[in-house]
Parts: C-alpha cells; sequence; structure tokens
C-alpha cells in the first residue's frame, strides 16, 4: 500500500521485516507446504502520522475457528482484565441498567467478571473456539467481525451501550472507518470507547520489533490516536500506561464535546512530542536498532551451537514468528519451543518450524539456554521454572537488547 488506511495520506516504509507467515498457524509437520506468506513492512503516514503495515493480511487468514491464543492463558492477564472489569463497572457502567459490549472478547476473561455483577454485556469474536470458551463460562457471545453492520444489529436487539471496550483488538482492523460508524451507532450519547493496544513508544524504547506481525496492522501514539478519534467525530480524553504486553497504552474515546480531556492526555502528548516519537529519523533510528539486534541474536546463537550447547526457546508466541524468520532462526539454532498452549503442541512454529513441545517438558532435562520469547511474561516464567537457573541454565534475552542472564 501506498496510502494510510486511516486518512489517505501518503505513507513511507521505514522497516523491512521481511518475508513472514502467519504469525498464529502452527502447521503440523506434515502440513508444511502449504504456508501463507507476506512481506511485513512498517510505515508512517506523512499526515496523520499513523503508523501501520505496508501490507494487509486478508483477516479470516488470522482469525477463525482454530486461532490458538487464551487471553487468559496468564495468570498475570487474568487479573488485568479481572482489574479491568471491575474499574470499568466502578467508573462508567454506572447507569441504571448499563450495558457493556466488548470487542474480541476471546474467551471471555473481562466479560466474566462484568457478569458475575449482573451487569448485561455482549462480547464480539469471530474466532469460534475462544467464543464457545466465553460462552461456557456464562459470557453472551455473537461470532462475527466487528464492523458497522455487527454494529447496527447489537443496538438494534440488545440497545445502545455505555461502555465499548477492546483489548489487543483494535490494532489489528484496518478498516477502522466502519469500525468508528459502528461505535457511534452502538453507544449511548454520553458512552465511551475504551481501547487498550501495544505502545509505539515502548516498541520504540524496547527494540521490541516482535510486537510487530500481521494481526498487529496499527501501532498507536497518542497524536495518533486523537488524529483517527476527531476524523470521526470523538475526542481522545483520557489515557493510561499499562505494564501488560510489553507496555500498552488505554485510550479513552468519547463524542466531542460531552467531556473535558483529563490532563494525562497532554502530558503523554508533550512526552511524545519531546521523544520525537512521530519523526521519521527516530523510526528510521528504530529500524537500525532492529538490525543490530538481529545480528547480534544470531552470532549468540550461532557461537553457542559452535560450542555444543543445547538452546531451546520458551512461549511459541505469535510474536516469536518475527524474530525467528527475520532473524533465520531455525531448529539449527534452537532444537524446541516449550509452551502452555495445547492447540500449539506438537506442531511447528510458522514458518521456522522449529517442534513445539508442552511447557511440562522443559526441564526432561534443561538445555543450557533458553531464548525467551514470551519476554512480556518474563517475571511469571522465570519464578514458574526457578528451578532451570538454578541448576544453571541461563536466559537469553534479546529487548531491550541481546544479553544473557
Amino acid at each position: 500500500m501506498s496510502d494510510c488506511r486511516v486518512c489517505a495520506g501518503p505513507l513511507t516504509e521505514f522497516l523491512d521485516l521481511g518475508t513472514q507467515p502467519n504469525s498464529d498457524a502452527f502447521p503440523r509437520p506434515d502440513e508444511t507446504d502449504g504456508e501463507f506468506f507476506f512481506r511485513l513492512a512498517v510505515g508512517r503516514c506523512a499526515s496523520c502520522t499513523m503508523v501501520q503495515l505496508m501490507e494487509e493480511v486478508p483477516r479470516e487468514r488470522m482469525f477463525h475457528r482454530d486461532y490458538p491464543y487464551h487471553s487468559s492463558g496468564s495468570s498475570v492477564m487474568r487479573e488485568h482484565f479481572e482489574n479491568t472489569a471491575r474499574l470499568l463497572l466502578a467508573t462508567e457502567a454506572t447507569g441504571p441498567d448499563p450495558f457493556v459490549v466488548e470487542i474480541g472478547c476471546n474467551d471471555g476473561v473481562m466479560l466474566a467478571t462484568v457478569g458475575a455483577a449482573g451487569v448485561r454485556h455482549l462480547g464480539v469474536d469471530p474466532s469460534q473456539g475462544v467464543a464457545d470458551e466465553a460462552r461456557a463460562k456464562g459470557v453472551r457471545v455473537r461470532t462475527a467481525f466487528f464492523e458497522e453492520s455487527t454494529a447496527l444489529g447489537i443496538a438494534a436487539d440488545d440497545g445502545r451501550a455505555d461502555v465499548v471496550y477492546a483489548a489487543n483488538t483494535l490494532c489489528h482492523i484496518p478498516y477502522l472507518d466502519s469500525v468508528f460508524r459502528g461505535l457511534d451507532a452502538l453507544l449511548k450519547p454520553d458512552g465511551v470507547f475504551v481501547f487498550e493496544d501495544p505502545y509505539l513508544g515502548e516498541i520504540v524504547e524496547r527494540t521490541s520489533f516482535d510486537q510487530i506481525y500481521d494481526e498487529h496492522f496499527y501501532f498507536f501514539t497518542a497524536r495518533s490516536v486523537r488524529n483517527l478519534a476527531r476524523r470521526h467525530g470523538f475526542e481522545l480524553v483520557d489515557v493510561a500506561r499499562l505494564p501488560v504486553h510489553g507496555g500498552e497504552v488505554r485510550y479513552t474515546l468519547a463524542r466531542r464535546g460531552t467531556r473535558v480531556p483529563t490532563p494525562a492526555v497532554a502530558e503523554l502528548l508533550a512526552e511524545e512530542e519531546s521523544r520525537a516519537l512521530a519523526d521519521p529519523a527516530t523510526l528510521e533510528r528504530f529500524a537500525a536498532d532492529v538490525r543490530r539486534t538481529r545480528e547480534e541474536l544470531v552470532a549468540l546463537l550461532t557461537e553457542l551451537r559452535g560450542q555444543g550447547r543445547r538452546v531451546v526457546a520458551y512461549g511459541a508466541t505469535a510474536k516469536s514468528a518475527t524474530v525467528a524468520n527475520y532473524c533465520g532462526i531455525g531448529p539449527d539454532l534452537v532444537s524446541a519451543v516449550y509452551d502452555t498452549t495445547p492447540a500449539k503442541q506438537g506442531r511447528l512454529t510458522p514458518g521456522s518450524h522449529i517442534p513445539v513441545h508442552p511447557s511440562e517438558a522443559f526441564g526432561d532435562p534443561y538445555p543450557d539456554y533458553a531464548l525467551l520469547f514470551a519476554w512480556n511474561h518474563a517475571e511469571e516464567i522465570m519464578a514458574k521454572e526457578r528451578e532451570f537457573r538454578a541448576g544453571g541454565g541461563r536466559w537469553i534475552l534479546y529487548t531491550p537488547a541481546v544479553r544473557v542472564l
């Protein structure tokens, strides 16, 4: 693409991460011939500053019945979403008959808390498997992609919503014009749209280029979100920095003129200005840092292989597809990946074809080194696998820099 999907302004590419597979498509050992690949590159809009992918992957290839990610798979994330639900119930869903809608509800971990409080709710998710898990928790779910027609149907069936919430979902949706028309149709006049997604400022700061993969189409800043909101009659009225998933921001949007933005909005905008976060030069430096990380990580793994060390990886994450394929890391450098997700076990990592084993087998026997793909859950994983380090095992991390613990 050469035009911005938000405002049709000109896009300038600043980072090419090469040919990549669907990040969550873990093939069986006998299914590798049919893999889908695309060019993963990132650009910046000169008009609205939105950072976005240069090529769009069809949504049906990513979000389908067998989508393997589960929001409740981490105890840290379960607690985060339960606390988020309580926050929304205390601050936004406070009317006589409040209604909360979640875009991309996944396995229902957030809405289960809303439902337990007796509050009307509805989740919208296109992936049948996780939607069924949400229903098993007592969560109402509509299996669909969220767009204008979906929102109109919800409003007709259930009335308008006090809160529409989305976590790690809005950045997945290229067609934001339809989403915002849907929000306008679904939200009450004083309703709010609250969403949280990976923050470009953290990605640049941490050189966490693995946050860039097929599912993450947009990379938000307060400035680009404000520009986006204003194009559709909304205003950015609050922001909050979040520690989850390697650093996110929770944005709150309301119809223009209905709320006064909090001081936090001006503070984050000023911080982005002082960091020149949206400037092309900043993004070019980030791209150079990414290339240096690749060189250093491959050099380290090659050196360990030469020493006869056994190196594995921990966490068959979606973002690890970017690292493995961009850096050319396959079974010759990393012999296996250990993961807690049953749907990924016994399969191969996308594109790089590293065997995925259950995390319970990580210590049978322990490797010499473990490359931590799931670095955003480092504290939780290292606490769980403390015997690995106690026995002399060493973790390899690559963000914000390549290093061995």
